[in-house]
């Protein structure tokens, strides 16, 4: 027997069910992102996703992750509760133009999408020679 604790949660369930919250509008995908030396890392949590289904692309400085999670169809099965969300994720991000888009590494395990996007060699901090003719001091 399975028991809810959280009578609000069950509201909040069924205002998207009549709403529209349910398989409507992509849901947000929560993210962290950080800077590690020459590159940024940004991880997506998409638990019970397949990797098959997730699509990450880049147009024009704008970095989209879409993923899908679809049903578990158990046959001859009762669903008694059902909290997980399904449906359509999406997140977009603007990329700075010191970025590299063009190797953008992404890599899918235990749930999270991890993409390593390196900072682009143009906009790495570089130290610069000053030439010139030797100065004479007169004191």
């Amino acid at each position: 027997m399975l028991i809810r604790t959280d009578p609000f949660a069950q509201f909040d369930r069924l205002t998207q069910q009549f709403f529209g919250g349910q398989g409507t509008a992509p849901r947000s995908v929560p993210m962290d992102a950080y800077r590690a030396g020459d590159e940024y890392v940004i991880q997506f949590d998409l638990p019970g996703i397949t990797r098959d289904s997730i699509d990450v692309s880049v147009e024009r400085n704008v970095l989209t992750v879409r993923a899908e999670r679809t049903p578990v169809a158990v046959e001859d099965a009762q669903v008694q509760v059902s909290e997980r969300p399904r449906g359509k994720f999406s997140r977009q991000l603007f990329l700075g133009d010191t970025l590299d888009t063009t190797r953008i590494a992404a890599d899918y395990v235990d749930g999270v999408l991890t993409l390593r996007i390196p900072v682009a060699e143009k906009a790495q901090p570089r130290k610069i020679t000053v030439g010139g003719a030797p100065q004479e001091i007169n004191a």
